[in-house]
């Protein structure tokens, strides 16, 4: 019973890295959209939303599974119900890439120094997501406070497009979608915090908001 249970517990770890990978993928083609007009990218991206969306109902249905039919113990039940709620994340972080994406027709054909931000927050973005999965997979508290500290990077990035288009040297409707663009990318920054925040959770017991905390590195 247990090596079934072990089985099914590993095949939700590789459900979940393949859902984060499909978020690194949706991010990295709506960014790349962003910098010059790659309608293949924008695809991309919307497409990596939908297999996000598709995966989100696979690992509901496996923990729901695991849940009903093995009875986990304490340790296993919080990473199970973690799961549930990282998930959800994921899932809106798929959403957010595919309102870049969507932005991408408007700015991509304007040279702004500011989509070179966008990028910057974009990276950030990603290691976010593909480090909060992994602390999760490994149990690793630590990775998961990384997380948590390197979302004032993404942060600052934003800031600073705020600050820049406050000069008011960018038209006012391409101006509002580098912001619009700057702030979905703060979001999934959000989110991965998130992530990081129930892997805490998975391992500790105890689910904190760290929102301005920062950590030892």
């Amino acid at each position: 019973m247990r090596e079934r249970y072990n089985e099914q517990l590993n095949n939700l770890h590789e459900k979940l890295i393949e859902m984060g990978n499909l978020c690194q993928e949706a991010i990295g083609a709506a960014a790349s959209s962003l910098m010059v007009r790659q309608d293949e990218e924008r695809r991309k991206a919307f497409a990596a939303d939908e297999k996000i969306d598709a995966l989100e109902r696979e690992i509901e249905d496996l923990c729901m599974r695991l849940l009903l039919q093995q009875q986990p113990v304490a340790r296993d039940l919080r990473s199970i119900s973690s799961a549930l709620k990282m998930i959800s994340d994921m899932e809106r972080i798929g959403d957010q890439a595919a309102d870049i994406a969507e932005l991408a027709q408007y700015l991509a054909e304007n040279k702004l120094k500011e989509k070179e931000l966008l990028l910057d927050m974009a990276k950030a973005a990603v290691e976010m997501v593909d480090e909060s999965v992994a602390a999760f997979v490994e149990g690793d508290l630590r990775r998961a406070h990384q997380v948590i500290a390197q979302d004032d990077e993404v942060d600052g990035l934003f800031n600073k497009i705020r600050q820049e288009l406050l000069k008011g040297e960018v038209e006012m409707r391409v101006g509002l979608d580098l912001l619009m663009a700057g702030k979905y990318l703060e979001r999934i920054g959000d989110h991965a915090v998130n992530i990081a925040e129930w892997v805490e959770y998975s391992i500790t017991g105890e689910h904190k908001s760290h929102e301005h905390q920062l950590w030892e590195q």
